[in-house]
């Protein structure tokens, strides 16, 4: 396991920057591995209503079910749906 994976699993005070962070974090590694209409889903979410970002990262979740080539940008969306009560 990465150090990276262990810091996902962890992480569960992130603030609105860094949930944003992420989200462009997995948009722009949807985009590198051609999944661009999961991209396009997370487009937009800099400065979104929290209920527009939560509707993002649900409609991203539901597109990645099941695409086991997928599962970093997975584990980061899951990071984010962690946080959402965070978001303010």
């Amino acid at each position: 396991m990465s150090e990276h994976e262990k810091t996902l699993k962890l992480v569960t005070n992130l603030d609105r920057g860094a949930i944003e962070k992420r989200l462009v974090e997995a948009r722009s590694a949807a985009q590198a591995a051609g999944l661009t209409d999961l991209a396009k889903t997370l487009a937009g979410v800099e400065g979104a209503p929290k209920a527009q970002i939560e509707q993002k990262v649900k409609a991203a979740l539901k597109s990645l079910a099941g695409k086991s080539d997928a599962k970093d940008i997975q584990a980061l969306i899951e990071l984010v749906e962690l946080n959402l009560p965070n978001l303010k």
